[in-house]
């Protein structure tokens, strides 16, 4: 539930650091201002100016720390309610001191995410644009931050908004007959408000079939690289991450465990992992790397499968080749600046095949494409108007619309108007949980919990 009481909380990271933020919002965001902050010219506060002062104990009259601060009145803040923020140094301590004084004057400290659900209920932003938020200050990647800065902008709302519209107008109508029913409904009105829900439906499923894009943008994908010792897994690992992560000897088996680094593909997040060869092997400790390399397979989100194209295809890479069956896979055939050798049994079980030379790293770069061209569209990483479903909650929602609206679909023959109205009903409000006009209070509590206390 929403009080409207005055909030405070840090806004910058914890720790050392050149600036430290105590933001403040609420009815007593100014007399807090003016309690503890003492500007250096005259005048006060005045709404969205920068004043230089000193941060003052009201009630000792010592100065804490030279400071700035800005006041922003409602409605033109983040809020929508009167802000203040307190611009320190970042010592831990020094911000740690401004805050408890802040504190002192009768306010309370900031839930997770408050600010931030306080603009939401307040008609600043909708609940993508929180969302998307939080997805901006958590981006690990440059395809994250850009999805994320245009679910911000209001691009996927905006679609949104043009779903309830089209469902609302249908709704409209069949509603008009409920409240009149002497009267049948006509052929006219039946094309209306099956045009308005196939449009609804049309944009629906184009929302859904960019999930699993959006997701990855969004979360970025696991990839796991296998195949038989001194194929170079290590050393194309090593390549990728442009540092010497991963032991590279001519010994078999030098890797035991999975080595696990996060980098970046053309604006992709990639989680590499780097796997023990895989062989058939009496020592015990290479058996368990075996074990958890093997684990790995079914949760990654692709593998690279090297193998050495120097060498014909051997029992170790049939273990491979089998372990693989049925999983997204890309052929990567290293040592190509040798003669090769390797015959592949059936080439066309993997998504591509691409030659590298993992010591010289020749190809690497082109293999980096292969992997980003799995996941994402060509205009995906370019374009300002791409519009994309990153979160579960969003696609869950829409798949419930979409199936009201198929269910509405089947019973407009019927004609049985309480019944499609309430199809039109159901969908009206999936939706509208996607932008928060009808999510629950533990919807909101679930999705703000996430955020950082500040923001």
């Amino acid at each position: 539930m929403y009080i409207r009481d005055t909030i405070a909380a840090v806004s910058t990271p914890p720790g050392n650091g050149g600036i430290g933020i105590i933001r403040v919002s609420g009815d007593q965001a100014a007399a807090v201002g003016n309690a503890v902050f003492k500007p250096v010219y005259d005048g006060g506060l005045v709404s969205h100016r920068f004043s230089f002062g000193t941060i003052t104990d009201p009630v000792t009259g010592v100065a804490v720390d030279e400071a700035m601060a800005v006041y922003m009145r409602a409605p033109r803040s983040y809020t929508r309610e009167d802000i203040l923020e307190l611009h320190c140094h970042g010592g831990w301590l020094v911000v740690e001191k401004v805050l408890a004084l802040v504190l002192s004057c009768g306010i309370r400290l900031a839930d997770p995410g408050e600010f931030t659900r306080r603009a939401f209920l307040n008609g600043r932003i909708d609940l993508i644009q929180a969302e998307a938020v939080m997805d901006i200050i958590s981006s690990k990647s440059e395809s994250a931050l850009q999805l994320a800065q245009t679910q911000r902008e209001g691009v996927l709302s905006k679609r949104i908004e043009d779903v309830r519209g089209y469902l609302i107008r249908a709704l409209a109508l069949v509603e008009a007959y409920i409240d009149f029913p002497d009267d049948d409904l006509g052929e006219t009105d039946v094309e209306s408000i099956r045009a308005s829900v196939g449009e609804a439906q049309r944009i629906i499923t184009g929302l859904l079939s960019t999930f699993e894009e959006g997701r990855v943008m969004r979360d970025g994908i696991s990839v796991l690289i296998v195949g038989k010792p001194n194929a170079g897994k290590s050393s194309l690992l090593n390549r990728l991450l442009n540092e010497n992560r991963a032991i590279v000897t001519h010994i078999p088996g030098t890797t035991r465990d999975i080595i696990e680094e996060t980098v970046t593909f053309e604006g992709l997040a990639v989680r590499l992992l780097d796997t023990a060869g895989i062989r058939h092997t009496d020592d015990l400790v290479e058996q368990e790397g075996i074990s958890r390399a093997l684990a790995k397979i079914p949760q990654a989100d692709l593998i690279l499968a090297v193998f050495d194209a120097s060498r014909e295809f051997g029992q170790e890479d049939q273990l491979i080749y089998d372990a693989l069956t049925g999983h997204r896979t890309i052929a990567v055939l290293n040592k190509t600046d040798l003669p090769r050798q390797l015959v592949l049994p059936d080439e066309g079980r993997f998504l591509a095949q691409t030659g590298i030379v993992a010591l010289t790293g020749d190809g690497v770069d082109q293999l980096k494409q292969v992997v980003c061209k799995q996941f994402l569209r060509s205009t995906a990483s370019d374009s300002r108007e791409f519009v994309a479903l990153s979160r579960a909650r969003h696609r869950d929602a829409l798949v419930s619309a979409q199936q009201n609206l198929q269910q509405f679909s089947s019973g407009l023959r019927d004609r049985n108007l309480e019944l499609l109205a309430l199809d039109l009903r159901s969908a009206l409000q999936a939706v509208g949980s996607v932008v928060g006009q009808t999510a629950t209070d533990e919807v909101l509590d679930h999705i703000f919990s996430s955020f950082c206390i500040g923001k």
